[in-house]
């Protein structure tokens, strides 16, 4: 054969580029939605991709996308995916990342970069920077593709590396001269991969199990603690028939409330003290003894030594990290779960000394909070709002529930009872302020139910502008403002001089007319009665509604409940 021969052959070959194999990858593997900003080198990458069929939601800014992104992998138990742009885009989505591989979420950041070549010259590249060394401490695992060829190889390590173990984030590094790399179409489509049981069942040691009954037979007095893990697992019916079966009181940590209603008999939310001091042994399911639980010591965990520790995690390293645990058990939950179930004929429930006990105090303290809850004060109390939002919830179980903010966090954390499982997304273990438009738009994405985002001034304020990217896509998402005019409260004074004290904002901010400019329903609320309302009329309609509720400025605390995370000055000046 001639040389013109084989040329014309090889130019009558189907080709295709590492755009469309990026795109071909990710449908393979079951990725329907890519949250994004557009901009140099992915423009194309995401037009392309939402002319082949995936669903793409572009952002206003690249963290606010990569928080959606970590919040479906939660919520779906896939990679959420964000793709953004190189080098100030890349350095946005960053700390999305970081939240994910926290939360222990799969999440895979997909950024474009400059050239190899130059960027490793340092030959002041359009956005040049090294995206992969920088992006290596912040998550699972980091990998870039030189190749087309390698495309498929590239995406499948991703999702397997985001979702085995312990689930967290990923980058993927995609210079713009990949994508625009052309190679024949057969033979891309050959080299692609659909990643097999990429979190396969970890079962626990027969012996493990077998000491973790031994422990927990011996409790007089025992807990259960439900971790955002527990929720993660979707093994729901599982968790409840453990629950059950050992007839232990439980509380849940604030992404596992609903993981059984919380209105459970054995649910010991509103007794918390009690069962965190007086417990002679803990059980920790998908929830760990960091800050969110006083790293497991102190005067709420009671007497040092009068508790024994059973934990289920599927990371080994995750045990003993604060206190000695007496029964590890390593391994996913439904497994270990089941494993000691299979033991459990003929279980002894504790005794009525105990359980009627939590149950007393349960009872008390709802009665006492009760009263809070039904006011209509003007201006309004986080418990007088709070206990309106909670009856909508009550009559809106499937609806979304986002929630961050100081004070709007850890009253609601309390106050608004969950029913269903993975319906209350929050702040996470990095309490990191700023995920609640993000969270919010993944929340009406994956699930399609309604949202409602209950958020305080200060923490909206970091992503406020994503109202357009609601009122965009037409989300059924029901914004309500905590609005007390400041950071904790809108009360503090500069004692020297005319600007404003630094936690404090411009008194009753119009929030409410931001979602008017983009078209959304925008509702300023001032009685309990009034929020609850306009709540109420913002699910039926399904658009997106902003509510700017008027909080007394004088109602939060320092830092919500945690205030002695922040620090005291001892210097008085003179």
């Amino acid at each position: 054969m001639d040389g013109d021969a084989a040329e014309a052959i090889v130019s009558d070959r189907e080709l295709t580029d590492g755009f469309h194999m990026v795109i071909d990858a990710l449908k393979l593997n079951g990725i329907r939605t890519i949250y994004h900003v557009p901009g140099i080198p992915v423009t194309d990458l995401g037009r392309m991709a939402q002319a082949e069929g995936l669903r793409v939601i572009s952002f206003r800014h690249e963290q606010h996308a990569g928080y959606a992104a970590a919040a479906a992998g939660y919520l779906t138990g896939l990679p959420g995916v964000c793709l953004t742009v190189s080098a100030p885009g890349f350095l946005n989505g960053l700390t999305a990342l970081a939240h994910a591989t926290t939360n222990c979420w799969p999440m895979i950041l997909i950024s474009g970069s400059s050239e190899r070549e130059i960027v490793d010259l340092q030959q002041g590249d359009y956005e040049e920077m090294d995206q992969l060394a920088v992006a290596k401490p912040l998550c699972k695992a980091a990998y870039r593709i030189l190749h087309a060829r390698d495309i498929g190889v590239g995406i499948a390590r991703a999702i397997r590396t985001a979702l085995s173990g312990r689930p967290g984030g990923v980058y993927l590094d995609l210079p713009a001269s990949l994508l625009g790399q052309a190679m024949d179409a057969v033979e891309g489509a050959e080299s692609l991969i659909r990643v097999v049981d990429p979190a396969p069942a970890q079962l626990p040691a027969s012996k493990a199990v077998d000491r973790a009954i031994d422990v927990l037979k011996g409790a007089e007095r025992p807990l259960v603690i439900l971790g955002k893990g527990a929720a993660y697992a979707q093994c729901d019916e599982t968790v409840r028939r453990f629950v059950e079966t050992s007839g232990f009181p439980y509380i849940a940590m604030s992404m596992a409330k609903g993981l059984l209603p919380d209105i459970h008999p054995q649910y010991a939310g509103a007794a918390r003290s009690l069962v965190l001091k007086d417990s002679d042994c803990v059980m920790l399911v998908g929830a760990r003894l960091n800050w969110l639980l006083g790293h497991g010591k102190g005067r709420q965990w009671g007497e040092p030594g009068s508790k024994r520790f059973v934990h289920v995690d599927i990371e080994p390293t995750e045990m003993d990290s604060n206190q000695s645990i007496d029964a590890p058990l390593v391994g996913d939950i439904e497994s270990v779960l089941e494993s000691l179930l299979e033991r459990m004929d003929g279980w002894k429930k504790p005794s009525d000394a105990w359980t009627g006990a939590v149950k007393a105090k349960v009872s008390a303290n709802v009665d006492r909070m009760a009263p809070k809850l039904v006011n209509n004060s003007v201006p309004m109390d986080f418990h007088g709002a709070l206990g309106r939002l909670r009856r909508v919830i009550a009559d809106n179980p499937d609806a979304m529930l986002v929630n961050e903010g100081a004070n709007t966090l850890d009253f609601a954390r309390s106050i608004i009872d969950m029913y269903k499982p993975r319906k209350r997304l929050d702040v996470g273990t990095w309490g990191v302020m700023g995920v609640g438009m993000g969270t919010s738009v993944a929340a009406a994405v994956e699930t399609g139910c309604p949202v409602i985002a209950v958020e305080g001034d200060s923490a909206f304020g970091f992503s406020g502008m994503e109202v357009e990217t609601i009122c965009r896509y037409g989300l059924p998402v029901c914004i309500v403002v905590f609005n007390n005019s400041g950071i904790y409260r809108g009360t503090d004074v500069n004692p020297v001089g005319e600007d404003p004290a630094p936690t404090v904002f411009v008194p009753e901010a119009r929030y409410d007319l931001m979602m008017k400019a983009f078209g959304g329903e925008g509702v300023t609320a001032r009685s309990p009665d009034d929020l609850e309302r306009a709540v109420r009329e913002a699910l039926d309609s399904g658009k997106p509604t902003l509510v700017n509720a008027i909080i007394d400025p004088a109602a939060g605390t320092e830092s919500g409940r945690i205030g002695n995370l922040n620090p005291q000055s001892v210097v008085k000046k003179t």
